[in-house]
Order: C-alpha cells, then sequence, then structure tokens
C-alpha cells in the first residue's frame, strides 16, 4: 500500500441504469486505484463511487469518470430527488495517509483544471478547494440546480464557473470539484409516506438551520417512505449516534420514528458505535457487514473493477 493515500467519492447523476454506471466505473480504472464501493439510487437518480490510491493516479482516475459521464448522461432529461448541477455532480478528494487537506485542494484544482481542458465541462471549486470564499458550502455552488444554475450564469457574472465557461456544458452541466474531510452519507427512512415530515425534521437538525453541527440535511421521498436524507461531516463533533438520536426525537414530535437505515459509500472503524441503536437498525435493513462498508477493511480488500 503506497504511503501517501487519497480518496475520492464522485456523485454521478445517474441511478436507474446500471449498464451507464458500469461504463463509467471501466472508464476509471487506471493503474494503482483501487475501487472501494459504488451503489445506485433510483429515487435519488444517483451512483456514489469511492476509489483510493495515489494522488497522481486518483485524479486520472476520476476526470476519466467525469469524462465518460458527460458522454452517456443528459441532464435535459435527468430527474431525481437529489440536487445536481452535473452529470459528474460532485467530485471530492478526502485525505487518508500522508496527505494534508490544503495539498489535497491543490490536487481538486488540478483535476478541475484537467476535467474542463479535456472536455469543455466547466468546473466550480468548493470546501477546502472554493476559490472564493461563497463557494465554500456546496449548497451555494448548486443553489438552482442545473437548470437554474444554467440560465444564471448567462445573467450573473457572479454565478459563472471558476474553470471554464461562462456557459454550462448543454447536457453535462458542470461539476463541483473540492477537498474535504471524511463525510458519512447516513439516510433514515421514516414509518410514514408523509414528506412533510421528513423536511421539518431535516430542517430542526441542519446545521445551516441551528441544529446539529457539521450535519446537512433534507427531507425527501424514497422508496414509498419519507426519507431524511443527511451528510454527517465531522463525525468527531457529531457522532453518527447523536444524530440518528435527533432525528428519533424530531420525529416522534410528528408521530413518526425511524424504520430503516442506510449507509451510502464507507465509514471509518472511527465512527462505529458498536452496540448502538443506528448499527442495529442499518445491520437489519441494509445488512450492513462492517467487513465490505468498513473504509480500512475495504482498502485492504478492494472491489474488482468491471471490464470495459
Amino acid at each position: 500500500m503506497p504511503d501517501t493515500l487519497i480518496e475520492c467519492v464522485p456523485n454521478f447523476s445517474e441511478g436507474k441504469r446500471p449498464e451507464v454506471v458500469y461504463a463509467i466505473l471501466a472508464a476509471m480504472r487506471v493503474e494503482g486505484v483501487s475501487l472501494l464501493d459504488w451503489s445506485l439510487d433510483r429515487d435519488h437518480n444517483r451512483a456514489v463511487v469511492t476509489i483510493a490510491g495515489p494522488s497522481s493516479a486518483v485524479v486520472e482516475s476520476a476526470v476519466r469518470g467525469a469524462g465518460r459521464a458527460a458522454e452517456l448522461i443528459d441532464l435535459t432529461s435527468q430527474q431525481g430527488v437529489h440536487p445536481r448541477i452535473g452529470a459528474a455532480d460532485v467530485i471530492p478528494f478526502v485525505p487518508i495517509r500522508g496527505i494534508s487537506l490544503e495539498q489535497c485542494a491543490l490536487v481538486a484544482r488540478q483535476a478541475g483544471m484537467e476535467i474542463w481542458k479535456r472536455y469543455q465541462i466547466p468546473v466550480y471549486f468548493y470546501e477546502a478547494a472554493a476559490a472564493r470564499p461563497d463557494r465554500a458550502m456546496l449548497e451555494e455552488v448548486r443553489r438552482g440546480q442545473f437548470e437554474g444554475l444554467r440560465d444564471a450564469v448567462l445573467r450573473e457574472p457572479a454565478r459563472r464557473p471558476d474553470v471554464g465557461g461562462p456557459s454550462l456544458h448543454p447536457t453535462a452541466g458542470a461539476s463541483a470539484v473540492g477537498a474535504r474531510k471524511f463525510l458519512i452519507a447516513f439516510n433514515l427512512f421514516l414509518n410514514t409516506a408523509d414528506v412533510s415530515v421528513a423536511r421539518a425534521v431535516a430542517r430542526d437538525i441542519r446545521h445551516s438551520g441551528g441544529g446539529l453541527a457539521g450535519v446537512k440535511a433534507m427531507g425527501v421521498s424514497a422508496q414509498g417512505h419519507a426519507q431524511v436524507s443527511m451528510n454527517i461531516t465531522d463525525f468527531t463533533r457529531t457522532a453518527v449516534g447523536e444524530v440518528y438520536e435527533a432525528v428519533k426525537e424530531k420525529a416522534r414530535r410528528h408521530g413518526a420514528a425511524p424504520a430503516r437505515a442506510e449507509l451510502i459509500g464507507l465509514i471509518p472503524e472511527a465512527a462505529l458505535e458498536r452496540n448502538s441503536e443506528w448499527l442495529r437498525l442499518l445491520h437489519e435493513s441494509d445488512g450492513f457487514d462492517p467487513d465490505t462498508k468498513v473504509l480500512e477493511r475495504r482498502l485492504e480488500r478492494p472491489l474488482a473493477w468491471p471490464e470495459s
């Protein structure tokens, strides 16, 4: 295993056509890069891929994935409950070992420049890689989604991409490329189909609304249930168990409760809270297996790449 290790978690705006995601994965196969995880979500219409390796190889893999996604995904006909601005919607780089967050930001800048150079897909830099303070938050970059941003860049110079443009790619939109700490994508399905309950809970718990530190949340309808879809951006400040208990308490006030749990991508060993209620629910509802969903263990046993 290399001394310097970086993770990348590209999110692609396709969750309904497995063959498209297989093709993107096949394009991302680069010597030295390990495929750690990938998943599809039909309701969100989104695929989340996790790769790791030396920075130069991981950049090449991510850039190739963005190019293939642009060939296969047309945002003018794509719909899902998850916000998006691009075929390769977000491409975050995450330090694992032997590299700092600041160095990851430089890696992200390199990747963004290469995406524009090769494929003419405009790029916005966010979080630690942000070129402007007002673009540190991904939500601000993605405001209005593809359709709104496509129009806004023609009227408002302040909304134009950091690299490329000023117009978005006509079908592939733009990519948000960034550097961040490890993020845990954790979803809770409530025992109700009333999405207004999930939205109320999300509004109460997210950091921007005065809720839990480092928690982003939205309420959506998924698989016939109201779902609280969450990103926990710093589990050392707000543990998964604390988030779960907050959702449980807020939902109870609306006569609802968590019925199922879902983890998108991987989770660090340090974030596991053994014998916790949320972990038991995750195991019961999503077949959670630490050997396949814990980052450190998956690094030792990566997945096989699909054939091109």
